[in-house]
């Protein structure tokens, strides 16, 4: 190993353990009240850290409130999605909404399962 590559080398070292797998639900919302995704999030993000099966990562919104994607992420998206499936079945507005579960990170090749919630 040369002088330059001694010093400049990156000091992370690879992450360890099973590859990060995500969650997301994608919905349509409707409206710009978004009170009731806000709660909605914290919901989510209560019963995951209780179940110890990974983070709630964030959301995007459509500024019209029309599009909605919540992310959630951990070692396992089977677990997450269990964990979740509850809320997501008791939530009127989640109907229709799609659930997509990442096995690993979301680039081409990675496998994943589209789950549609009954209209």
């Amino acid at each position: 190993m040369g002088l330059f590559s001694r010093l400049f080398r990156s000091k992370k070292k690879a992450p360890e353990g099973p590859p990060e797998h995500e969650v997301v639900v994608y919905f349509f919302y409707g409206s710009t009240n978004f009170q009731h995704i806000y709660a909605l999030e914290d919901t989510i993000r209560h019963t995951i850290i209780d179940a110890a099966a990974g983070i709630y990562d964030g959301h995007e919104i459509a500024e019209d409130g029309s599009d909605v994607s919540l992310y959630m992420s951990g070692p396992d998206a089977e677990a997450l999605h269990r964990v979740i499936s509850p809320i997501l079945a008791e939530t009127p507005f989640l109907r229709g909404a799609k659930v997509t579960l990442w096995f690993g990170p979301r680039k081409r090749g990675t496998q994943k399962r589209v789950i549609e919630l009954p209209s």
